[in-house]
This record gives C-alpha cells, sequence and structure tokens, in this order.
C-alpha cells in the first residue's frame, strides 16, 4: 500500500515547522530531518512515511528529488514558499517531535550523525569518502538500525 503522503508534503511540513520554532533550514538539513522522519517511522510503526528512497550521497542522505527542488539554495536557508498538507494531528505531532529532537542541530551535525549510523555506512560500503554514489540507503537497514537504538 502507498503511502500517503508524498516526501514533498512531508518536507513542506518539516519546513513549516522549522520556521515556527524559529530554526533555519537549508537543503543538507532537510535532507537529514525528512531521513529521520523516514528512519524512525519504519522503526517504530513499520510503515513508510513517504515511498521515496534516500541515496547515499557524499554529504549523508539524500531524497534526490527533494533534493532537485531546493538545489537552488545550495547551501543557504529555504526560503520557499511551502504548502504542508498533513492534516493528520498525530502525523504532525510526530514530524513536530523530529524537528524539537534533530532541528536544533546544524546541517553539519547531522551530516556526521548520519556517517556514524549503520544505514548510511553500510550503502557506502566500497565507495571512496568523496566519491558521489546514488546506493539506495534500504528501508530495511533503516528499520533494524532504528529498532535496535529504539531497544525493540
Amino acid at each position: 500500500m502507498p503511502a500517503k503522503y508524498s516526501a514533498d508534503q512531508i518536507a513542506d511540513t518539516i519546513i513549516q515547522l522549522s520556521r515556527e520554532r524559529g530554526l533555519e533550514i537549508t537543503n543538507l538539513k532537510l535532507q537529514k530531518l525528512l531521513y529521520y522522519a523516514q528512519a524512525w517511522m519504519l522503526a517504530c510503526a513499520d510503515r513508510p512515511l513517504f515511498d521515496d528512497d534516500f541515496e547515499a550521497w557524499v554529504h549523508g542522505p539524500v531524497v534526490p528529488r527533494v533534493f532537485r527542488r531546493f538545489k537552488e539554495y545550495r547551501w543557504n536557508p529555504i526560503t520557499a514558499p511551502v504548502k504542508p498538507v498533513v492534516d493528520d494531528p498525530a502525523l504532525r505531532d510526530y514530524l513536530s517531535e523530529v524537528v524539537s529532537k534533530y532541528g536544533k542541530l546544524s546541517a553539519t551535525q547531522l551530516e556526521r550523525l548520519t556517517h556514524l549510523e549503520d544505514p548510511w555506512k553500510e550503502a557506502r560500503k566500497g565507495i571512496a569518502p568523496d566519491a558521489s554514489s546514488n546506493t539506495v540507503i534500504s528501508w530495511d537497514s533503516m528499520k533494524r538500525y532504528y529498532r535496535k537504538r529504539a531497544g525493540r
């Protein structure tokens, strides 16, 4: 069964929630917040938030379509208008929790964090640290790793 929301819709909601907290959000930071939102949903609810895959890029997990959408901002905060359509209060609360937990970290801190974790490391195995890659980070590896972190 496909996910109810797209990665773009979840991204828009994360951007809005970040703005409400006065947090600047770059494309790099958005990618990591999307990643953690997806990873913890897979681990705790056994279902994806959205159907797009993450690729193990040099700077960490990325949903290419969402990255391209905000590419023009480069390392600067995203200022584009967004249209959050997540109307499920429980899901908004969940995304709010992800933003509260991870949003206070910088994009670079989040990048470093993902680089220490098994799903990204497994996907990058055998790939030079500075080499580009479009290797997919499997949902199974995300689910397994974050379930273990949650003590499940």
